[in-house]
């Protein structure tokens, strides 16, 4: 009789010690017990520690509820400037409501990553290349907003959204670095006239103090002739004033020429007028000196009485 019990006894602790094994649980810290009985949530979410269901009813789902880093592969489209890019993101995001995200969505996971790809390119539709490559925490916000409203009835938080990059076209890679180019030399031909401007106004005045004061001019030559005729250097410097290169242009100056008309002008006005008498007949021929005629033999006498 007492083997009976001991038997028994040992069955029913064996037996305890199986069901002890199969309805043992452990929830880690970072993760909660979602318990479904017979198919149908059952009380709250269980937290971190030891838990038991019961085998073969109760069915437990473990949620992590860490923070979840996904990268959300390169989205194809056309900017609203007509421009095609290839951007690329990555999401941040973690689970508020293990009960919601089980109950609510088939995979959370796989819902988070086709919203955001399809905000992605709703994004790059409606937004300028210019943006994509200088706003871009304006952009986040709004990638954020458009992910995070239906991910709400999900239990899932969305925390950070990040573009990583903007790929470009090669040829419109090139045409951005000719704008660039041409941007900079614009800016350095500015730069360069305010300078020659500034240098001009300087150089004004300093010509105007040397009006006044004409000995700094004077020295403001010997400079030049010292800087000119440095160490090493075998050009010949001879400083000529300025007055006698003035003295020197007067004289060489040609002297007034009489207003007397010349063989060829005369001949010329002829051929002219001669011209004109041709072209209208009412003008009267220009009158040409004829020498007086003259006489070989002398006059008779009766040419004298005559």
């Amino acid at each position: 009789m007492l083997q009976e019990l001991l038997g028994v006894a040992l069955a029913a602790g064996a037996a305890g010690i199986v069901y002890l094994g199969a309805a043992a649980r452990v929830v880690k810290q970072y993760e909660r017990g979602v318990v479904l009985r017979l198919g149908r949530l059952r009380g709250e979410v269980r937290t971190p520690g030891f838990t038991l269901v019961i085998p073969a009813v109760d069915r437990l789902r473990k949620v992590n509820m860490q923070i979840v880093t996904m990268p959300i592969p390169a989205q194809e489209g056309i900017t609203r400037d007509n421009v095609t890019v290839r951007v690329d993101a990555v999401v941040y995001f973690r689970v508020v409501d293990a009960a919601a995200a089980v109950i609510n969505v088939e995979d959370y996971r796989f819902a988070v990553s086709q919203m955001a790809q399809t905000s992605l390119r709703s994004i790059i539709g409606k937004s300028e290349l210019d943006d994509l490559l200088s706003n871009r925490e304006k952009l986040n916000e709004g990638l954020e907003l458009m992910i995070d409203s239906p991910a709400v009835g999900w239990g899932v938080q969305i925390d950070r959204v990040e573009i990583k990059d903007v790929s470009l076209p090669d040829t419109m890679k090139r045409s951005m670095a000719r704008q660039a180019e041409a941007d900079r030399e614009r800016r350095a031909r500015i730069i360069n006239a305010d300078a020659e401007l500034q240098a001009s106004k300087k150089l004004a005045e300093a010509a105007q103090q040397m009006a006044d004061t004409p000995s700094a001019l004077q020295l403001r030559l010997l400079q030049t002739v010292m800087a000119v005729a440095a160490e090493k250097n075998s050009t010949l410097v001879l400083p000529i004033p300025v007055e006698l290169l003035r003295f020197l242009e007067k004289g060489a100056q040609p002297a007034p020429t009489s207003l007397e008309a010349s063989p060829e002008t005369r001949e010329a006005r002829e051929t002219r007028e001669a011209r004109q008498a041709r072209e209208d007949p009412e003008v009267p021929p220009p009158a040409v000196d004829t020498p007086p005629p003259a006489f070989d033999t002398p006059p008779t006498a009766s040419d004298t009485d005559r």
